[in-house]
């Protein structure tokens, strides 16, 4: 069973994504900020993040980087989910190595199960 983190500090969204990918098949955590998702993924190794960028206590990109800067996390899958355009989006976000930037307003969460099912096939 593969394992998703859902790291996004709005509860509702967080949630749908959560029912989800647990009626997939899913293995799921979640966390509200990019503290406790760091913490999170060290201990329960999901095979991708859906990491949120703009979040209390630890933004997602300052835990994409600390991620990265890890071991077991430096060629992890992350998936963006965010609301910010293009040009808004941190430059060392994109220089993380993401699988890929979603804007959350663009994508049902079939559609964002979908691109995780290919992320974890390729």
């Amino acid at each position: 069973m593969s394992k998703v983190a859902i790291i996004e500090d709005d509860q509702a969204i967080s949630q749908m994504y959560r029912f989800k990918f647990e009626a997939e098949g899913y293995s799921v955590q979640t966390a509200e900020n990019g503290k406790l998702g760091l913490e999170m993924a060290e201990s329960f190794k999901p095979d991708i993040i859906l990491l949120d960028l703009m979040m209390p206590i630890m933004s997602g990109d300052d835990m994409l980087e600390k991620l990265r800067a890890t071991t077991w996390g430096k060629n992890l899958k992350v998936i963006i989910l965010t609301n910010m355009g293009e040009q808004e989006i941190p430059e060392k976000v994109k220089a993380l190595n993401v699988s890929a930037v979603i804007l959350k307003a663009d994508m049902t969460p079939r559609q964002v199960a979908e691109l995780v099912r290919k992320q974890l096939a390729a």
